[in-house]
């Protein structure tokens, strides 16, 4: 291409860049402003006061419980006792029946007694009362990416165990121990300054794929499998997930069929005396629930198997109470806002989801996000900061069964991919908190490369003497962001300290207030209040993907 024709066809590409580049230029960080929010949320800080409500006195807080809108009206409470406007709960759903752990217990009986480490999995039917029963080991592993030959093996399987397990305590998994990584085992951990400027690379680029549904083929390694997954669009993804939950619901309809008395279950995740736990299976109200299915830690799982397989006569005693509803509930997401000023009608957007799971007090995951939301509100109200931009706080729920909460939100505010709605335009920007109480490092764009210099500014530029130092062009999941990411919104996750998150925490009867870090969620909350008020006063909203 000649150069001048060559100039011509990329001048208005240019000429954006360097408007950009100029009006980022002209915007200067208040760093009055920022150092009365670090005062006020170092020295007067309460969110660890949130914290320990939202945890040691409400949590859990299980989407739909009665925990959850406990938690929800003391949130809503606290928030208005700030001054906050707009306070309120916005219903979703149908979410699904509630359902609350009253007791349980899993024991030991023969051929010595023992109290079992066990976490029952939520929308476990319960027992009724006390039930002793005899354990049988009928493994069934589903292929990885293969839902067809997954579907295949266990028709062979329900051939095989038809008629055996009535009354029966079904062991679902082969045996397995890690003990050989025991010395290994390093459950603390924050980035170093070499993670770090790793994540700062840009990643290999994943092209878009434009295909059909019933096209898609998931590729058997792992690795490939998770690249080709990154590559689909949202709407396919979210069909296959669908897919799969269906189809796990639908083999837990053969148990139930079976007359089994429970379902034991371990993973690598449980051991020493820690426990994961998430659902069961279904908890539409026109379904039956699962048989109780209890989640073991691999020792003591392990220790059954062997008495099994040296032909030793075992006998367990469960017992599961659980309030269960009859009908299908709407789920909540909370709201408040402090009202903008010249443009009042352009929101920025904070989130964390609110829910949790049932194992600990959800003190991590996440607690400690909302928490920290609620404090950045608390010292924004506070210090009378006058914006231009309205700030909206939305704790969410139903994040753990699939970001529910938020991806209701987003579709009747902003619309689908394609059909935007009104307030679309109005979102200058969205930033969530969800990886635990670690400490913020940085933000990941999500591929937003023209939302660099705001972080630069607002971002590094502020708060690189408390550990910030890093944009990272990657995406990341997970959380509630994704919901504004897929519908072509600015939407942001910090990149955190992984603490003890993934090892120890997450999802787990560990996930409780011992394990937060109060220095990180102090600021945390400075960090996030300082991003808040630059972008509420930017002279343009945030730049977004794709934007022509």
């Amino acid at each position: 291409m000649p150069a001048r024709r060559l100039f011509l066809a990329l001048a208005p590409a240019l000429t954006l860049a360097a408007f950009a580049l100029v009006v980022f230029a002209q915007e200067r960080t208040d760093y009055n402003l920022i150092h009365l929010i670090r005062e006020e949320a170092g020295e007067h800080s309460q969110v660890m006061d949130h914290l320990w409500f939202l945890s040691e006195r409400y949590g859990p807080r299980l989407t739909a419980s009665p925990e959850f809108d406990e938690a929800a009206g003391w949130a809503m409470e606290r928030m208005k006792s700030w001054g906050l406007a707009n306070v309120h709960a916005e219903s979703w759903g149908p979410f699904g029946r509630s359902w609350s752990l009253q007791h349980y217990a899993v024991e030991l009986i023969e051929p010595r007694y023992s109290l079992l480490d066990a976490v029952p999995l939520a929308w476990s039917a319960p027992t009724g009362k006390a039930v002793t029963a005899e354990p049988v080991m009928a493994p069934f592993a589903a292929t990885p990416n293969n839902q067809v030959k997954t579907e295949e093996d266990f028709e062979k399987y329900k051939r095989e165990w038809h008629g055996k397990l009535r009354g029966k305590i079904v062991l679902y998994n082969r045996p397995r121990a890690n003990a050989d990584t025991a010395e290994e085992k390093s459950y603390f951990s924050r980035y170093t300054d070499a993670e770090l400027a790793s994540l700062a690379k840009t990643p290999d680029p994943t092209p878009k794929i434009d295909i059909r549904l019933e096209d898609v083929k998931i590729p058997e390694d792992p690795q490939d499998a998770q690249r080709y997954m990154a590559s689909l669009p949202p709407d396919i993804r979210e069909v296959l997930a669908d897919r799969n939950r269906e189809a796990g619901e639908k083999r837990d309809r053969f148990f139930v069929d079976e007359g089994a008395a429970a379902i034991f279950m371990e993973d690598n995740r449980s051991h020493d005396g820690m426990v994961f736990a998430e659902a069961a299976g279904t908890r539409k109200a026109a379904d039956r629930l699962s048989v109780p299915k209890f989640r073991i830690t691999e020792e003591h799982y392990n220790r059954i198997a062997r008495l099994l397989e040296k032909n030793q006569p075992v006998k367990l005693r469960i017992d599961l109470d659980a309030a269960v509803g009859a009908r299908d509930l709407n789920a909540r997401n909370i709201v408040a806002e402090i009202p903008g000023g010249a443009k009042k009608d352009e929101i920025v957007a904070i989130g964390a989801h609110f829910d949790s799971w049932h194992g600990g007090t959800g003190a991590t995951d996440n607690a400690s996000g909302s928490a920290v939301m609620m404090e950045v509100m608390r010292v924004l109200s506070r210090l009378q900061v006058k914006m231009d931009r309205t700030v909206r706080i939305i704790l969410w729920s139903g994040e753990e069964q699939g970001l529910l909460g938020s991806k209701a939100y987003v579709k009747e505010h902003f619309g689908v991919p394609g059909k935007p709605t009104a307030e679309h335009a109005k979102l200058a920007a969205y930033f969530n908190l969800d990886n635990g109480s670690g400490r913020i490092r940085g933000v990941y764009l999500q591929g937003n490369d023209a939302a660099r210099p705001f972080f630069e500014r607002a971002l590094t530029g502020p708060f690189r003497d408390l550990g910030v130092t890093t944009i990272s062009l990657r995406n990341t999941g997970g959380t509630d962001h994704l919901s504004f990411d897929d519908v072509g919104l600015p939407g942001f996750q910090f990149i955190q300290d992984p603490l003890d998150y993934s090892a120890v925490t997450h999802h787990s009867t560990m996930d409780t207030y011992d394990h937060v870090v109060q220095a990180d969620l102090i600021e945390a909350s400075i960090v996030i209040a300082g991003v808040v008020v630059q972008e509420a006063d930017a002279p343009e909203m945030m730049p977004r993907k794709h934007q022509q």
